[in-house]
């Protein structure tokens, strides 16, 4: 089939080599602009630019999909439009323009997390279970019927950023498979079924420990939120990002929400309560470094994180 592609983030760039390497003819890839990285804020093409690039694909650079979107896309006569993160809404008429509609690469199991941060909500959750849809993109917030779905049983250690390579990966196989079903007439959609529940974007906020929660709820809010928007403490209006941590050793002693101390070869916090130890850190102002070393050039013996409520995500429904 002859397939509008539009994607942004690394985890969209999997699917874009399938299709290729399916042999559908990829004849537009549509992505956001690029964007200041680093501290340096230097302007840096997207990972599925970058991919469409080296590819030889056409690239349309968009913040979002308006009248020259559309028009680009009627130009190259779609057969399937394709978005997977693009990270903007597809209306109409371009939602109706290719011959099949649009279908979506979701990275969760509909309708569980609906929205723009499915991964990073399922961990912070706990959920057991994750996994990955293709379906029918409506109107509505990735409301549409299902053509194919994988689940895996959630490694409980993953960060949000190793789970979604995995199910980027697996992924972007499902998504060729739909694929290849909808140009021989074989696909078989199907309703949505259960209570949706979804996974607004996360602001920088969400990545505040809340301490006085138990160890498995502090352990989960660190995974979910790394690598972004990024784990954060805070004391005395310094902050300190918290890039890696585990489960306590079994031995550690339990201390207050908050309190950090040194046990054995590890830094532990308190929480509500076994403790988790620091592994990775990064001080304000400082690169990363092994939470042994920050430690030691605190030369404290004790110090208090604040504790403080979680505060929600804003609501962002994009693809």
């Amino acid at each position: 089939m002859r397939i509008v592609f539009a994607g942004t983030p690394e985890p969209a760039v999997p699917s874009l080599h399938a299709l290729v390497d399916a042999g559908h003819d990829v004849s537009l890839v549509i992505t956001r602009p690029d964007a200041p990285i680093g501290r340096r804020r230097i302007l840096t093409p997207s990972p599925v630019a970058a991919a469409a690039g080296a590819l030889g694909l056409p690239l349309h650079r968009t913040a979002r999909l308006d009248d020259e979107a559309l028009e680009a896309v009627r130009a190259t006569d779609p057969d399937l439009g394709v978005i997977v993160a693009y990270g903007g809404l597809v209306r109409e008429p371009l939602l109706s323009m290719p011959r099949h509609g649009w279908i979506n690469l979701h990275f969760s199991v509909l309708p569980r997390w609906r929205g723009a941060a499915p991964v990073q909500h399922a961990i912070i959750a706990g959920d057991a279970e994750v996994g990955a849809d293709v379906f029918q993109l409506t109107a509505g917030l990735d409301e549409g019927d299902i053509f194919g779905e994988i689940r895996l049983s959630r490694p409980r250690d993953a960060t949000a950023g190793e789970l979604l390579a995995t199910l980027a990966d697996a992924g972007a196989d499902l998504l060729t498979r739909v694929a290849g079903q909808i140009a021989d007439g074989t696909a078989r959609p199907r309703p949505q079924e259960g209570e949706p529940t979804y996974a607004p974007k996360l602001s920088i906020e969400d990545g505040r420990v809340a301490w006085d929660q138990p160890q498995e709820q502090v352990m989960s809010r660190i995974l979910g939120v790394t690598p972004e928007p990024g784990a954060f403490a805070t004391s005395q209006g310094s902050r300190l990002k918290i890039l890696a941590a585990a489960p306590s050793s079994s031995d550690a002693p339990r201390l207050g929400p908050g309190l950090v101390a040194a046990h054995a070869k590890q830094v532990i916090v308190g929480t509500a309560g076994d403790p988790i130890a620091l592994v990775s850190v990064q001080p304000a102002g400082k690169p990363a470094m092994d939470a042994g070393d920050w430690w030691r050039g605190t030369r404290l013996s004790e110090l208090q994180f604040d504790t403080h409520a979680q505060m929600p995500g804003d609501m962002e429904g994009t693809a």
